[in-house]
């Protein structure tokens, strides 16, 4: 079995890669659903959030996490933020775990692609077999988030100085995917990174 860790930030081309890998015949974990999942209705990790941060505040009436309303609490404040991400990323690693160990129970040779935006910041690099690092300009990437996402510009260059800087995933990564090109160029990168893991995970 070989796992991958897929990072690279926001708006960076992760989600183009990881659907080609998955397309290629990898198993694809994505960290951003296992946060979902982590925080759904009835779980653990809901109660401490509701906890933590006030039911009235951050649950609709339906009692589901209101993902704005944290939003807006988590992304201005560096300590709320901290304090949900030392709630959620253990549940996420324990979804996880369970995920790969499913997917080697269906396939010892498997190749398990996990999509985890924040592997820089959670030091975690070390785990996994290769580190592969979604690479694009800030100024591109700032371009992507108010066209494709509707966030205005200031909003944008929050939430990439909140993550970890491009110098800071470099220097984690065994492969570097360029996705400032076109759409073909980025798949011809994955392509050829399938090509040479696939042959190895066969060795």
């Amino acid at each position: 079995m070989t796992v991958i860790a897929l990072t690279g930030g926001i708006a960076s081309g992760k989600s183009t890669i990881g659907r080609r890998l998955a397309e290629l015949g990898a198993t694809r974990i994505d960290a951003d659903q296992l946060a979902r999942d982590a925080v759904a209705p009835g779980t653990p990790g809901l109660a401490r959030v509701a906890h933590r941060f006030g039911a009235d505040r951050v649950l609709t009436v339906t009692g589901e996490l209101d993902r704005a309303a944290l939003g807006a609490i988590v992304f201005q404040d560096a300590a709320a933020l901290q304090d949900l991400n030392a709630i959620v990323h253990p549940e996420v690693a324990r979804l996880f775990a369970a995920a790969v160990a499913n997917a080697q129970a269906a396939d010892q040779r498997s190749i398990i692609v996990y999509e985890i935006p924040l592997l820089a910041e959670t030091g975690r690099a070390g785990e996994f077999d290769t580190v592969v690092v979604a690479d694009a300009p800030e100024e591109q990437r700032v371009a992507r988030m108010v066209e494709l996402r509707g966030m205005s510009e200031a909003d944008a260059r929050r939430r990439i100085a909140q993550q970890a800087s491009a110098q800071q995933r470099r220097a984690i990564a065994d492969v570097i995917i360029d996705t400032s090109g076109s759409e073909a160029d980025t798949l011809a990168q994955v392509d050829a990174l399938w090509a040479r893991i696939a042959e190895e995970s066969r060795a």
